[in-house]
């Protein structure tokens, strides 16, 4: 089995994570997703993640969810220059 591809981008605020995926439509066409989740240290020390999220996390969560929608329009701008078309299938 293949590795998991790793994400087109991932952005960070502390502990608020949002990871920008390619995907494609079923007829082939470009759009991106994206995952929101908080790191956190168990009782081990260990890194984890959750889609779970504190009172605290919530403004760091809008602006995170704000230069996520920044870098899909910068993938989008790169992807034309590199001559590649995307449409618009994750409005």
């Amino acid at each position: 089995m293949p590795a998991p591809k790793p994400p087109a981008a991932d952005i960070r605020i502390g502990p608020v994570r949002a990871a920008i995926w390619d995907n494609q439509t079923q007829d082939g066409q470009p759009f991106h997703t994206v995952t929101f989740s908080r790191l956190y240290k168990n009782d081990d020390g260990e890194w984890r993640d959750t889609p779970s999220f504190r009172t605290r996390d919530l403004l760091p969560l809008a602006k995170l969810a704000d230069r996520a929608h920044s870098k899909i329009l910068q993938l989008k701008e790169e992807a034309r220059g590199a001559g590649e078309e995307e449409t618009d299938a994750e409005s």
